[in-house]
């Protein structure tokens, strides 16, 4: 986990993400990040609001159909 400090850029607050941290998320300068409410609190992404949505629901749907799906792996 990494611990992030607030920091003054012109008039507004703003934080520095670690090169690992951006590495991870394979982001770089210039990309747009977004930020999503969930049931964990909050979560920056690369992905938009309507792509996390997307997500969230196929990660749901894995879940319900675990063993369907590891069956049907074999």
């Amino acid at each position: 986990m990494n611990s992030l400090k607030l920091r003054k850029i012109g008039n507004s607050l703003g934080v520095i993400l670690p090169a690992d941290v951006l590495s991870q998320m394979n982001a770089s300068e210039g990309d747009e990040l977004f930020l999503t409410q969930n049931r964990r609190g909050i979560s920056l992404t690369t992905l938009s609001p309507q792509q996390a949505k997307q997500m969230e629901m196929a990660q749901k749907l894995m879940e319900e159909n675990f063993e369907m799906l590891r069956m049907l792996a074999k």
